[in-house]
């Protein structure tokens, strides 16, 4: 016998040795596969069915639903409400429409309010006094010490008012002169008022330091320290207020009464620029 037959035949004998091996595991194993069910198993299974009904999963839903009907509580009856029909113009508000509203209320009760406070404002009295009634404008050696320092002029913007400084020597000429007579107790005292508007149109008149004169910017009206028109259209002097001094020395500007400047050709100093012109234009008249 040849090797390669030993080798054969041993070959074969371990497979037969194999296979026997292998079918003998399997008849001494419970599971059969997976999902197999083993003989124990199967015998109680056989046993619960013979002591106990057999309840499916149908009946436990059943049972289930049974359970919330009975747990349910019937309602109790209720009166239907009556049915009203919406308001077409509520349910109509476009927002174009919102804006425009919102916009009319605040406006409405901003502009209540501006007025309700200009009307408290205006019926409350105020401490310092204002443009006209009698305005407070300071010491006299304080304000003829201003006017030696500004170039001959003193201004006051609650006043709305130029003081300039009235020469003594031309008092007797002033007093000739109607429109002064209101002013003379100022006058007598050295101090003349001029308000600041200018006759002809209303423009505010500026003073000139170079000529000493208050020129007007609006149409070159002219005008000396004192306010007697010296040339230009205006159709007089500059208009005056009176003015007071205290014995404490406290020069008041009654700003209530405007009095009228004097006419054309008045001249009661005598003065002329005495320089040159801020404002060109405005011949003699």
């Amino acid at each position: 016998m040849t090797a390669a037959a030993i080798i054969a035949i041993a070959i074969a004998a371990l497979v037969v040795l194999f296979a026997v091996v292998l079918l003998t595991s399997a008849r001494k194993s419970d599971v059969r596969g997976a999902g197999a069910l083993s003989r124990e198993t199967r015998k109680r299974d056989k046993d619960s069915l013979i002591d106990g009904p057999v309840v499916t999963g149908k009946d436990v839903e059943r049972a289930a639903v049974a359970a919330r009907e009975q747990s349910l509580v019937a309602a109790a009856p209720t009166v239907p409400t009556v049915w009203v029909a919406p308001d077409r113009e509520e349910i109509g508000v476009s927002r174009r429409q919102f804006l425009n509203r919102a916009t009319v209320t605040l406006m409405s009760a901003g502009l209540g309010t501006f007025a309700a406070a200009g009307f408290v404002a205006f019926l409350w009295p105020t401490a310092v006094p204002v443009f006209g009634g009698k305005v407070n404008v300071g010491k006299l050696n304080d304000i003829l010490s201003s006017i030696r320092s500004n170039s001959g002029f003193f201004y006051s913007s609650s006043a709305r008012s130029y003081l300039t400084v009235y020469p003594p020597e031309a008092l007797p000429k002033a007093k000739g002169v109607a429109n002064y007579k209101p002013l003379l107790d100022g006058l007598s005292q050295g101090l003349i008022a001029m308000y600041q508007k200018c006759p002809h149109l209303g423009c505010r008149v500026p003073q000139c330091p170079s000529s000493q004169w208050f020129e007007c910017p609006c149409h070159g009206s002219q005008y000396n320290r004192v306010g007697e028109k010296k040339g230009g259209p205006a159709p007089r002097g500059m208009d005056h207020f009176a003015i007071t001094i205290s014995a404490s020395g406290d020069v008041v500007i009654d700003t209530s009464t405007v009095f009228t400047g004097a006419p054309i050709g008045t001249n009661t100093t005598g003065q002329e620029a005495e320089g040159p012109h801020c404002i060109t234009g405005g011949g003699h008249h």
